[in-house]
């Protein structure tokens, strides 16, 4: 049995919105997306402005170089190379046998093979507040592009109602503008098909934690044919050499998945492909504070070159790892004119545009959980995260980062219960999906599509919910 052919319809003209959306959510797959999420639908996509999405390709390969740059980071600190807490702070709270992994000779170059980061627009640009290694959306966003591009091959060729496009400063754009799907219909099936190479067989190992996700991966690998992607569970045993094994469960959930130690030998063995690797440092969102650390700056300059690192610190908030370690008199933490991390306690609502993070390596520290805004919280609540973070750094240590508050865009979405579009003032996250192809130096990234979550304005911190609209980008050209 070969690849099967995307779900594609007969083409339909639209009269209406109404129509719009009504085919959207006609073609949900019966088994839905995720376990359990609903979500708004739009009847268009969202727009991006073409110098946006160029932008956006670039942002790829700089990202794909900060990976390499933080691989290489982790290993000489080991090493002696560079500063020893680097590696000491990348490994707290991680079990000795997966240091041990993560430091295999075995493992070495191997860097993940999807790079997703959580990209916020703001009045002055777009911020990435996270990278992911492991990222839900990739079936969701394969799903909303096929559907999408289908929607926008019936429309007419001057459609009656303006989509939001943004630039470096988001603008709106003549309504009348022709529009592609970024990615095309097919652009997040091809792109995570091509990250395994020519392996005969991919298992997709999806664990009990991440069960949520496991209904787009079955799409994806439907799409993909049946004779070689196939969805596993974690008592899943029978792999081949030759295999390819894509790890949809966190590292710090790994002694509840029971196939884990014959991955592992596996892939060390090198018998089988394993993506993303066997490295918990990858999971950290610290590795966007040390960016910003002034100790290492002459290593990030040297390893990204001059234009991808100031890039990075164009696009990604200045980043602390909380570490309670007492400071000498007369120092004081950078940007933060503080001398004691307590004092943060002390901040104003106002003055406490920040936001705390569970670093990685923890059950919190994905989805919205283990985040902690600094402005929408009471002054006591605020007191009592900074005190969990302190606590927190033996184990599991937290970053602190300052909030760029998103801008707020017209969105709508469509009201099937009383049949009608309603507006919404919303903020948005847009989720670029990279696809590293090829092996080493030859590597580079392809964007595959561009999951938008469109949240209430009121909503202060922007994730997958019941209220959001979740909506493939198009490009205006």
């Amino acid at each position: 049995m070969g690849k099967s052919e995307p779900d594609l319809e007969t083409p339909v003209l639209f009269d209406s919105p109404a129509d719009q959306a009504r085919f959207i959510r006609e073609r949900l797959p019966k088994e839905g997306l995720f376990g359990g999420l609903d979500f708004r639908i739009s009847p268009r996509p969202f727009g991006l402005k073409a110098e946006f999405v160029k932008e956006l390709e670039f942002v790829g390969r700089v990202l794909l170089q900060f990976n390499r740059a933080a691989n290489l980071l982790y290993r000489s600190s080991v090493a002696g190379k560079q500063p020893a807490w680097v590696s000491e702070w990348l490994d707290r709270g991680k079990p000795a046998s997966l240091i041990e992994l993560q430091r295999s000779a075995t493992f070495k170059n191997d860097l993940p093979r999807v790079i997703r980061p959580d990209l916020l627009l703001t009045d002055t640009g777009a911020a990435i507040t996270e990278l992911d290694s492991i990222p839900g959306g990739i079936g969701l966003t394969g799903w909303l592009n096929q559907k999408y591009s289908e929607l926008n091959d019936s429309q007419p060729s001057n459609p009656e109602s303006a989509v939001v496009s943004v630039s470096t400063t988001p603008e709106r754009v003549d309504p009348d503008s022709a529009h592609r799907i970024v990615g095309g219909a097919d652009g997040m099936i091809r792109g995570f098909e091509q990250i395994f190479g020519s392996a005969e067989r991919v298992n997709i190992v999806i664990s009990d934690e991440s069960a949520t996700y496991r209904p787009e991966m079955e799409w994806i690998s439907q799409q993909l044919g049946g004779d070689r992607f196939f969805v596993r569970n974690t008592s899943f045993m029978s792999f081949d050499s030759g295999d390819a094994v894509y790890r949809f469960f966190e590292l710090f959930d790994l002694s509840n998945v029971s196939n884990a130690q014959a991955i592992v030998n596996l892939a060390q063995d090198r018998k089988i492909r394993l993506t993303p690797p066997i490295k918990p440092f990858f999971e950290e969102k610290m590795l966007l504070a040390l960016l910003w650390n002034r100790n290492l700056r002459g290593f990030w300059h040297r390893e990204l070159g001059s234009r991808f690192f100031e890039k990075m610190l164009e696009l990604v908030p200045y980043t602390w790892v909380v570490d309670p370690e007492p400071l000498p008199p007369h120092a004081a933490i950078p940007e933060l004119a503080m001398t004691d991390w307590s004092q943060l306690k002390t901040l104003s609502q106002k003055e406490r545009n920040l936001v705390l993070k569970v670093s990685g390596f923890s059950e919190k520290a994905w989805g919205a959980r283990g985040v902690f805004l600094g402005n929408d919280l009471s002054a006591e609540d605020w007191s009592a995260a900074v005190d969990l973070a302190l606590r927190s750094f033996e184990q599991s240590p937290f970053v602190l980062q300052r909030f760029h508050k998103p801008k707020v865009v017209e969105a709508e979405w469509f009201d099937f219960e009383t049949g009608a579009l309603v507006g919404m003032e919303s903020r948005v996250r847009l989720c670029p999906y990279f696809f590293v192809v090829g092996d080493g130096d030859a590597a580079r990234t392809q964007l595959g599509g561009v999951l938008a979550t469109l949240c209430p304005a009121d909503k202060k911190i922007i994730h997958g919910m019941r209220d959001a609209i979740l909506a493939p980008c198009s490009v205006i050209q």
